[in-house]
């Protein structure tokens, strides 16, 4: 092995080859066999495309040896912009303490566990604002504004955090009338990563179970549904004015007639 393609391993430019893995392995004295076969299973994963990461829960990490685990906010964090569309709740990298909190519980009633992921998230938004901060452009659909996970209040204060936010210039949210009838977001959420040329960008789609990470064509085609729904959005100047608590009430239709919007099939 070269000096350059192991300066290339160490600055994270190229995934490992198993081969060159198994070489490194020796010259660091690894021999014990069941660390041998995690380390080169994983290295033999990483070279697969659209991985299905299935966890126990949401608390804890895939640690089952030889299995790919998909750290999703890694990738998130070494994206150039992430394209988000929720048809289901405010997502994650925008997420107030308290709704965050109220979401987590449902799921995990451990509060201690609820604690510690809820200090994580906060501090994975910190990360993803850091200098340059990544580029954030979400979709919601309209009825995401009127849930009140956590109660009213909660949501108040969530819609409140979310106005300051989309002040920064970096965040770019719009809104989905929900009188648009069927449209491709209906299948569900997902997150576009766009990565840094040349790397191709990469969709993460949530599930109960975990996640599924796609890319090459698949990717493509989550990234052309982003760009469909952008369109079929409201602008983000109007979005905003919505967003404010009690915006959103009885007026989403109006926006939509004013951008011209209409049911797929039907004239404008």
């Amino acid at each position: 092995m070269e000096f350059s393609t192991l300066a290339r391993y160490e600055r994270a430019e190229w995934p490992f080859r198993r081969d060159h893995v198994a070489a490194l392995l020796d010259v660091y004295h690894v021999y014990e066999e069941a660390e041998r076969t995690r380390l080169l299973d994983l290295a033999q994963s990483q070279w697969r495309i659209n991985h299905w990461d299935q966890l126990r829960s949401p608390y804890e990490p895939n640690d089952r040896v030889g299995e790919f685990a998909v750290d999703a906010w890694w990738l998130r964090s070494r994206a150039e912009e992430l394209c988000i569309y929720s048809n289901s709740v405010i997502p994650d990298v925008v997420q107030s303490q308290d709704y965050a909190e109220a979401i987590l519980r449902q799921a995990e009633p451990a509060a201690a566990r609820v604690d510690n992921a809820v200090r994580q998230l906060m501090a994975r938004q910190q990360q993803l604002e850091e200098k340059p901060p990544t580029r954030l452009t979400i979709v919601m659909d309209e009825q995401v504004l009127h849930r009140p996970v956590g109660g009213r209040l909660v949501l108040e204060q969530q819609l409140d955090y979310l106005a300051r936010v989309i002040e920064r210039p970096h965040v770019n949210v719009q809104l989905l009338p929900a009188r648009l009838g069927w449209h491709p977001g209906l299948d569900g959420s997902f997150t576009v990563c766009l990565m840094e040329r040349p790397y191709p960008p990469v969709a993460v789609v949530e599930h109960i179970s975990g996640r599924l990470v796609l890319e090459a064509s698949a990717a493509e085609r989550y990234k052309a549904v982003f760009e469909k729904l952008k369109e079929l959005a409201i602008d983000k100047v109007r979005s905003a004015e919505l967003i404010q608590p009690g915006g959103a009430t009885d007026t989403l239709d109006e926006a939509s007639s004013a951008a011209g919007h209409d049911e797929p099939g039907k004239a404008a």
